[in-house]
């Protein structure tokens, strides 16, 4: 993978352990060689990110909505700032630039981004691997929900198997690389009445 686009919080959460974490995984996509595509903030887990692929000189691309970043909130030290008129267009450009994605704890925001990003390559608009750093646990109702979603016939397993999720930075970026889109459509097959 050349770039990551990483969805995260604009907030740090109530536990240290968050913000350790985006700046190590920041840091070892850094060291790596892997460039960093993120919402362009300053501040909560995004600036944590970003901070640590600096630290360790990497690429980072942050990509912002105008209105937000008039708001004073815009990593000014990064590679480069790109500006959007949207939110959407946020995503669609970050979507561009990247060759897969891994989410970090956060709020409505986050799973707005994943959830769009998992629907897009359900539809096989794209390929990519989408994966989950679930620190601490934060994501264990999620993957408690996934299961429920294929178990009453609303996901197939094959689409079940795009959600990527480890707690290990490096055992994440393994899991990544082995990944491969499911064949199958999105639509779980109607069951005749």
């Amino acid at each position: 993978m050349k770039r990551v686009s990483v969805f995260c919080g604009s907030s740090l959460g109530n536990d240290a352990i968050y913000k350790q974490e985006a700046f190590q995984l920041g840091k070892t996509l850094a060291q790596k060689g892997i460039g960093l595509v993120y919402g362009g903030a300053h501040i909560g887990l995004m600036g944590a990110v970003a901070d640590g692929a600096l630290s360790e000189s990497g690429e980072v691309i942050g990509v912002i909505p105008n209105f937000l970043r008039s708001k004073e909130i815009a990593h000014e030290g990064i590679s480069e700032l790109i500006l959007t008129d949207t939110m959407h267009q946020r995503k669609s450009k970050m979507n561009d630039l990247c060759d897969g994605v891994i989410v970090l704890p956060g709020g409505f925001g986050t799973l707005d981004e994943y959830f769009e990003m998992l629907t897009w390559g359900q539809l096989g608009l794209h390929q990519k691997p989408l994966g989950i750093l679930n620190t601490n646990g934060y994501y264990n109702h999620l993957i408690n929900h996934v299961e429920t979603m294929a178990q009453e016939g609303f996901l197939s397993e094959d689409n079940k198997s795009m959600v990527i999720i480890e707690s290990e930075i490096n055992i994440l970026f393994e899991t990544m690389a082995s990944y491969q889109s499911p064949k199958t459509g999105k639509w779980v097959d109607e069951q005749k009445i």
